[in-house]
């Protein structure tokens, strides 16, 4: 492994040298890497201990990389501009964490990390700055995106600034403290914490300077025991000095509150008599708070009173009043909290205050949205995003598979208890799916020891319960069923049944998926194609190296990658809570998931699978219910209108002050915990600007008739229609074969419509008489007046008559799930078809106004305007484009029942669903949500 890393950091150093010559092809770097090896003996490298083809591969990633930029909330009051680039001339710290980023990340990664780790350490205090001083930000990334190494980045120039003091607060359990420690080791230390500093030596950073006079202090280590103990609160004590010190503490009451005394009666110099409190006027501070949408939100009672004054006494929960305390006994403090769910974060009192404790948590001073990099696999690419279109056989995302063989009632209900002896369908084995998990995952490691990544890490994860007793269940059914391959495939006894159904896997699911992930994500998956005859003699070797371990609060289990990182760790963890948040695994191919949540920052932290999959994306799975992937995809959808809003804020030049931060509500999900939320309210807003459509419907026969009925009332009252319609798009014809178009149809037509039509009780937000109530309130200010309806056909379903001379051919939209009397679907409509109603120079300032979103990567650019877009040119219009925010858009899509695999009788009535593209407007009335504080005033003022 070292010795690959090697020869990638030497690569990227001379390709990059090559940039503005040549295009960096992936001949260009097969015959730089060549060059390279050539020279082997000058570098002391031996090119038969290097894997070519992964290296190529991995540069070939590298250099396809882009990066998108960061959003920034800010407020300035009292802040002094200071971080100029004569500050950073003789930084020692974050040069060498720079150096040895080269070996693991693309040269455009880390310059894109050195941009952003310097402008949120700009947005901290001078820590050399006299007087006293508080700041308080929040850097929000994706689940698994690399924020670990973003706070090291910025804990080496706040280290190199002149901050004494970082204390890094890191997770609930010792295990998740423990990884922190070690990732710190490597990235800012630079060498092993041990309780024995004889056995101390030097790592990552460390191996690059190896000046023993900047070495930083330490006053926690890597060991399971290595947190803030009363041993070493005992024996510590800090002098002002050169050398910085770092803590690296988990979330736990006793440590917090050992480390506040020692802070206090160790390292105070100044008693503030006005406040009656000890204070470090000497030593600047910072805290870094992993996870801080985790355990550090206060979930007491209400902390303003009704005139928005914070009550003094308010007795804030343990782990939030104490890492304000700490923050408040230092003269000069500063404040990062790092999440990916921020939630809870949004609903923190941004006055909430307390004479011993002093602000509470809310990031006055900024918000930092990061930008994920193009090779991140986020929720959009597992579940699917609210843009992309549904294919037409309703297949949706590949890397998903539905677990439906009775695993959630027989094997391990969702709502089992401490005990409960996992058995499927009576017998002492593990569900199908799970079975089918672990071969996935074996065939994921033989393909990826096939692509020349043999000393990677390769892991799975079994995440169905969160009690240790039934984890041990699940570990020994698991290591049975793991024996038993083991066993057949390593002696070659009785193999058929097993290679057979492994063959299987292979040709029927991962050959056809890796085709479709190379074609979306060409960067990500190699090109060389792997067949069974080359994956079957490695797997027995594959299944002789696979590890079964348990992680959770009682087990001695622990996922010891760093002792395996010249052979590679290949494991299958099974846990629960431990590895709810945080934890990373590190080269994780395959989820199975049952595990419920009803919280989106719960819910979205479990998933672990998010991250960074090089060269391997395309053999990754996520095994998981129905239930649980259509909660993810509304997830995905209230995370995306989340960073669009804070988008939105940005531009208008915003604080985090004025930020109201809007949150789909949602009939199951609860936005995070009652606790956290306590300080939000209900509050109205606009369906202005906004897509819906019908995508939970009703599959009983008296619904689905009266529905029908009421959609041929309305295709009754319309005049003629325009059939085919055809429209310019930009020196090309486009044409909906099959479909109608009315223009010009009054409102009292949807209206009625909207009247009559019944939408299932599972729709989030799309609610008939909602809509009704909303579309009457903006005719009060004269919008929506006049809409275009369209019927959308030509589908491969049967023909089906709404009125004499109106026909259309039922689409074909295939069930993500069925329940009781509900039939759900992925997505309604195609994205060309919201454009339906613009003219050619409309369309055209649409696509412009898509291109100028468009990122870096999208070549060529897209060809079909973005729905937003098209709302915001309908109803604000543009430049030489008039606005139309009169003019609503209608659509109207019969789906066929016996193509829709969703268990409807022959006969069955067709399904009708709608959608409406409602235009941007300047006045908009409201539906409900839920929003914080802020909002709230903003709209209502301070008093309820």
């Amino acid at each position: 492994m070292a010795a690959e890393e090697q020869v990638i950091r030497l690569l990227q150093v001379f390709l990059e040298a090559e940039l503005g010559k040549r295009q960096i092809t992936p001949t260009v770097i097969a015959e730089k890497l060549d060059w390279l090896l050539g020279l082997g003996p000058q570098f002391d490298i031996e090119p038969d201990m290097i894997g070519r083809e992964s290296i190529i591969d991995e540069m070939i990633r590298r250099f396809s990389l882009w990066i998108g930029k960061d959003a920034i909330l800010t407020n300035d009051t009292g802040h002094e501009a200071w971080l100029v680039s004569s500050r950073k001339k003789d930084w020692r710290y974050w040069p060498r964490y720079r150096q040895w980023l080269d070996g693991m990340l693309a040269a455009k990664a880390i310059d894109a990390m050195d941009q952003s780790t310097d402008t949120v350490l700009g947005l901290l205090e001078d820590p050399d700055r006299n007087g006293s001083w508080d700041r308080r930000g929040l850097v929000v990334g994706q689940i698994q995106s690399g924020k670990t190494g973003h706070y090291t980045g910025l804990l080496c120039k706040a280290a190199d600034a002149g901050y004494k003091i970082v204390i890094v607060v890191a997770g609930l359990h010792n295990n998740l403290r423990s990884q922190t420690q070690m990732r710190l080791d490597e990235g800012f230390l630079g060498y092993e914490t041990k309780p024995n500093e004889q056995d101390i030596q030097a790592i990552g950073v460390g191996t690059i300077d190896t000046d023993l006079s900047i070495r930083p202090n330490f006053a926690t280590n890597r060991t399971n025991g290595g947190d803030f103990t009363a041993k070493v609160a005992k024996n510590l004590g800090i002098s002002p000095e050169q050398r910085p010190w770092l803590f690296v503490v988990k979330k736990n009451k006793t440590v917090l509150e050992r480390l506040f005394r020692w802070i206090r009666n160790h390292v105070a110099d100044h008693y503030d008599s006005e406040s009656d409190r000890r204070v470090v006027t000497g030593l600047p501070l910072l805290v870094i708070d992993d996870e801080a949408d985790h355990a550090s939100v206060d979930t007491g009672e209400q902390v303003v009173d009704s005139s928005g004054q914070p009550d003094d006494e308010h007795q804030p929960t343990a782990i939030n009043r104490l890492i304000r305390a700490i923050l408040h006994a230092f003269a000069r403090s500063a404040y990062v909290g790092y999440t990916a769910t921020p939630f809870a974060n949004i609903f923190i009192h941004e006055r909430g205050e307390t004479k011993r404790e002093g602000p509470d948590l809310f990031p006055s001073a900024f918000i930092v949205s990061l930008a994920a990099p193009s090779n991140y696999v986020g929720s959009a690419k597992i579940f699917g995003g609210p843009g992309e279109t549904e294919d037409s056989d309703g297949q949706g995302p590949t890397l998903l598979r539905i677990v439906d063989d009775d695993t959630t009632s027989s094997w391990m209900p969702i709502q089992h208890k401490n005990g409960h002896m996992p058995r499927f369908q009576g017998e002492d084995v593990l569900p199908p799916s799970l079975n089918e998990a672990v071969d996935a995952f074996l065939l994921a490691c033989a393909a990826r020891r096939l692509r020349g990544q043999t000393k990677r890490h390769s892991s799975m994860l079994i995440h169905v319960t969160r009690f240790t007793s039934v984890q041990a269940e699940v570990h020994r059914q698991v290591e049975n069923r793991v024996r038993f391959v083991r066993q057949r495939l390593t002696r070659q006894v009785d193999t058929k049944g097993i290679l057979g159904g492994l063959r299987s896997l292979w040709e029927q699911d991962f050959v056809e998926t890796t085709g479709h992930v190379r074609h979306s994500e060409p960067e990500i998956v190699p090109g060389n194609d792997i067949s069974w005859v080359d994956i079957e003699p490695v797997l027995p070797d594959v299944v002789s190296d696979v590890q079964v371990r348990t992680i959770n609060g009682t087990a001695k289990d622990a996922l010891d990658y760093a002792e395996h990182e010249n052979t590679g760790l290949t494991v299958i963890a099974i846990g629960g809570d431990k590895l709810s948040r945080g934890l990373t695994l590190e080269g994780l191919c395959v989820s199975y998931f049952l595990r419920a949540s009803r919280m989106y920052d719960t819910l979205m932290q479990m998933g672990r699978w998010f991250g960074y999959r090089p060269g391997y994306l395309d053999l990754c799975r996520l095994y998981t219910t129905q239930d649980l992937s259509e909660w993810f995809r509304h997830i995905t959808d209230a995370a995306d209108e989340v960073r669009q809003e804070f988008d939105d804020m940005v531009a208008s030049g915003a604080t985090p002050r004025d930020f109201g931060l809007k949150v789909q509500s949602h009939p199951v999900l609860m936005v995070t915990s009652r606790l956290k939320m306590r300080t939000a309210r209900n509050l109205l807003l606009s369906f202005s600007g906004t897509l819906l459509e019908t995508v939970a419907l009703y599959r009983t026969r008296e619904e689905l008739e009266g529905n029908l009925s009421v959609t041929r009332g309305l295709i009754s009252a319309l005049g003629k229609p325009e059939a085919d319609p055809e429209r310019n798009r930009g020196g090309r014809r486009e044409q909906w074969t099959g479909s109608w178009l009315w223009q010009d149809v009054p409102a009292s037509y949807v209206l009625d419509f909207l009247a009559g039509y019944r939408t299932h009780p599972d729709a989030h937000k799309v609610n008939s008489l909602l809509l009704s109530e909303f579309v009457q309130k903006m005719l009060q200010h004269g919008e929506l007046t006049r809409w275009t309806v369209a019927l959308i056909g030509g589908g491969e379903g049967a023909e089906v008559d709404l009125r004499n001379d109106v026909k259309v051919s039922m689409l074909k939209r295939t069930a993500k799930s069925t329940s009781g009397n509900r039939y759900s679907i992925g997505r309604l409509m195609s994205p060309r078809d919201e454009a339906i109603d613009l003219n050619e120079a409309e369309w055209k300032v649409a696509l412009d106004i898509t291109h100028g979103w468009a990122a870096p990567s999208d070549s060529p650019l897209p060809n079909t305007p973005a729905g937003k877009a098209v709302r915001r040119v309908r109803g604000l219009g543009a430049p030489g484009v008039p606005s139309h925010p009169d003019c609503g858009l209608f659509f109207l899509y019969v789906l066929d029942p016996q193509k829709a695999d969703a268990g409807f009788a022959h006969g069955d009535p067709a399904i009708t669903a709608f959608a409406i593209s409602f235009p941007d407007s300047r006045r908009d009335e409201k539906v409900e949500y839920k929003v914080n504080n802020v909002l709230w005033e903003q709209e209502y003022g301070s008093a309820d």
